[in-house]
Order: C-alpha cells, then sequence, then structure tokens
C-alpha cells in the first residue's frame, strides 16, 4: 500500500492564531484532541465550576472560544427566532445577544434535532454562525455587527440542519445536504460569495411499488462536518455525504474521489486523520468505520478501503484517534477502542447514558459527555479503565470545548467554565 504523506488540517490549524483556543467544531485541528493545558478530572454544580450562564432558547450547537469570548448559537424552539451570543470567557457574563434571522415559516425539524444545531467558526475578529438554509452570517466579535449574511443557500434539511462551517485560507466551507438537493460550497469569507459549489454525485433514488422513481429523505439527508487534510502536499476536503463520502479540491470545489456508501446513509460525524489514513463513521443504520486511503481518484470504493470495523460505532458522536488507538462511544453508550493501523478491537465496555457529544481526548484521559448531563472519564489506554464520573444538573447534546486548562460545557440550559481553583 502506498503511504501518503498526511497531515490533518495542517494548513488550517497553521493559519489559526494563538488567541483562538478552541475556534471551530472539535477544536483548533478539528479532532477533539487537546494539545498542552490540564483540564479537571471532576466536577459537579458545587465543584469546580468558575461560572455558569443560562442561554435562552433550544440548541444544540457546541461553543468556541475566540480570545476573550465564548460564542454559541440558539433559537426559540419553534425556529422562528435564531440568534448568536456572546460570552466572557472569565466572568459568563453575556457580551454580545444578537438576533439575527426571523424566519416567517421554519421547515420541520425533528424533536430530537434543534433549530441551531451547527456550530460556529471564528478568527481574530469575526465569527461565521450558520443555520443552514435558514441563514449564514459573518460577525464582527468586537461590536457584534453583521458584516454580511446569505439567506439564498436551500436545501429542504427534512430533519434539521447539523453541518458546521470550516474556515479553510479566505473560503468558508460547508455542506448543504437536503432531501430535495445536496451540494457543498466555499464561500469568500470576507464577502460571503459563493466561489465554488459543486452537486453531489451520488444522489440516492429507489423505485416505488407503482414503478415511479422516489427519494428517501433520510437516505438522502447528511448532518456531517468536512475536514481539510494535507496528502502529497495537497489540501484535500473529506466530506461524508449520505450515501458517499467524497474527497474535493477545497479551492475550486473539484471532486477528487468517492466511496460509496451501499448500506448506510445520513452520515453525521467529522472525520480525523492519522497513519496515512482517514477514519470515520458511515452512518446511522448498521453502522461501520471505515480506514480510508484519501488519495485516490473517482470511484475508489473497491479500492481505497483499508479495512472496515462493524460493532459499536457511533451514529452521531465522532471519534477520536490518540496515537495508535481509536475510541468512540456509541449512541446507546458501548465502549469501543481500535488499533488504528488495522482496525483490530482492542477492548469493549459500557457506560451509563446515551450520547449525541462527540468526546474529547486531554492529558492522557479520554472524555465522554452523556445526554442525561454525566461525564465519564477513563484512561487513554489499551485497558479500560475509569476515572471518575461526574454530574451536572442538564444533559449534554452538544460537544464541549477547551480554553487552556478549562472546559467550556454546554448544557440544555446552560454555559459553564468548568476549572480548578488556582
Amino acid at each position: 500500500m502506498k503511504r501518503s504523506v498526511l497531515v490533518l488540517a495542517a494548513i488550517v490549524a497553521a493559519a489559526l492564531p494563538l488567541g483562538a483556543q478552541w475556534p471551530q467544531f472539535r477544536g483548533p485541528d478539528g479532532t477533539g484532541v487537546v494539545q498542552g493545558g490540564t483540564v479537571p478530572l471532576t466536577w459537579a454544580e458545587d465543584q469546580n465550576v468558575r461560572w455558569k450562564t443560562a442561554i435562552h432558547g433550544r440548541a444544540w450547537s457546541s461553543p468556541i472560544v475566540l480570545g476573550q469570548q465564548v460564542w454559541v448559537t440558539t433559537a426559540t424552539p419553534d425556529g422562528r427566532q435564531l440568534s448568536a451570543l456572546a460570552v466572557d470567557r472569565e466572568t459568563g457574563k453575556i457580551i454580545h445577544d444578537l438576533k439575527l434571522f426571523d424566519v416567517e415559516k421554519p421547515q420541520f425539524a425533528h424533536a430530537f434535532n434543534s433549530y441551531a444545531s451547527p456550530t460556529p467558526a471564528g478568527e481574530p475578529g469575526r465569527v461565521y454562525v450558520t443555520f443552514g438554509s435558514p441563514g449564514t452570517a459573518a460577525l464582527d466579535t468586537r461590536t457584534g455587527k453583521v458584516l454580511w449574511e446569505r439567506r439564498d443557500l436551500e436545501c429542504n434539511h427534512f430533519r434539521g440542519a447539523g453541518s458546521s462551517v470550516v474556515i479553510f485560507e479566505n473560503l468558508l466551507l460547508m455542506h448543504f445536504d437536503g432531501s430535495d438537493q445536496q451540494y457543498v460550497v466555499g464561500l469568500d469569507k470576507n464577502t460571503g460569495k459563493t466561489v465554488w459549489k459543486t452537486p453531489r454525485s451520488i444522489d440516492f433514488k429507489d423505485v416505488g411499488p407503482d414503478g415511479k422513481v422516489q427519494a428517501d429523505g433520510d437516505f438522502r439527508k447528511g448532518f456531517a462536518t468536512p475536514q481539510v487534510v494535507m496528502v502529497g502536499g495537497q489540501p484535500v476536503m473529506v466530506s461524508i455525504g449520505s450515501k458517499a463520502t467524497y474527497g474535493y479540491d477545497p479551492r475550486t470545489g473539484k471532486e477528487l474521489w468517492r466511496i460509496e456508501e451501499r448500506t448506510n446513509h445520513s452520515g453525521s460525524t467529522r472525520p480525523v486523520a492519522g497513519h496515512g489514513l482517514v477514519f470515520y463513521p458511515s452512518g446511522f443504520a448498521n453502522g461501520q468505520l471505515l480506514a480510508v486511503k484519501p488519495d485516490g481518484r473517482g470511484d475508489v470504493t473497491e479500492t481505497h478501503v483499508v479495512w472496515r470495523f462493524q460493532r459499536g460505532v457511533p451514529s452521531k458522536p465522532s471519534i477520536l484517534l490518540v496515537g495508535d488507538l481509536i475510541f468512540m462511544v456509541n449512541d446507546v453508550g458501548i465502549l469501543t477502542c481500535v488499533e488504528a493501523k488495522t482496525g483490530e478491537a482492542v477492548w469493549r465496555g459500557r457506560i451509563p447514558g446515551t450520547y449525541s457529544a462527540s468526546p474529547i481526548a486531554a492529558g492522557g484521559r479520554i472524555y465522554f459527555f452523556s445526554e442525561d448531563g454525566n461525564t465519564t472519564v477513563i484512561e487513554a489506554a489499551r485497558e479500560l479503565k475509569v476515572l471518575a464520573t461526574n454530574t451536572l444538573a442538564d444533559g449534554f447534546m452538544s460537544s464541549p470545548a477547551v480554553d487552556g486548562n478549562a472546559l467550556i460545557l454546554r448544557t440544555k440550559t446552560h454555559l459553564y467554565r468548568i476549572e480548578e481553583k488556582k
């Protein structure tokens, strides 16, 4: 096997300033792995909570940390008002509370989803927020001023939007995988104008009992967030659609390769990469974990899948790659550790609860955040060892952020800064 030279999101990370602590979904390089710092092992409502701030509305987007600010998006439960909030990272005081969009007739969103599930992305002076088709905007972080907005990027989200925005060079990379149409776009981050737009090349259709072509929305819908990797010195945008995973040139939108998924649909996670491979769960039903070579051209379904793993694979939480090991929790709390190079299982276990939030790795530990408010901490090792279980008053649908030695946690109702007292 030819070994690709691949560095995960290296060009993205290199462009991020030191002040941008956790500027996008899953951190500076989008992997959920914390570089440096020691976050707390234990906490509770009366332990290691530096501040706790109520966030209005109902939203599952994850917090990001930019300089002195923590940003989140939110929405009214009916989806008619869409907002962005900035909180002071030291005090928890709300700095900006900005209603960005009024939506006269919101699309349907499944009760499990929210109308503000995509996570923002930011850089010095700017934060980019999206709610999918209802609206995308660039904001000045100091004043809260809207610098530009787009409301014409349309698709039927069917179950609600979920894909987060990613900054790459001068572009914002975004997925629009709806039940009616599926495409990816690159927007000029300075103006919001479309630089490129590429339709998905695989569009699931089936023939109904009446002989007519029909399309099941769930088999066309996607929720995943793209990841940029370097392959042979060139950037590749790895993008999970509903019935295929694609590699695109992020500068032009040209499709480079694809791996078709015949048994699954509606991917929701963000890929990770290492050892010359890209790793990702394939979707909701009969999930598989795939390891693929990202250096192909055309349809590489039969040639570039190195291994598949089929037990305990998550449909919503993203996975972690720590050294030679992959750690993951599926939706019902089954933990699995897998050899990254071979796909062989190392160990399996179970923790209480159900899971949507993506885990993080920090200081030799793995943190798993459940929908009922528990966080289970284990050793990042070849044997399962539970180190702590922590509980907050409400559940986690959002993934965590990290700010130095502090955790920024969003429950269903509040934003917390978890930090040991100095």
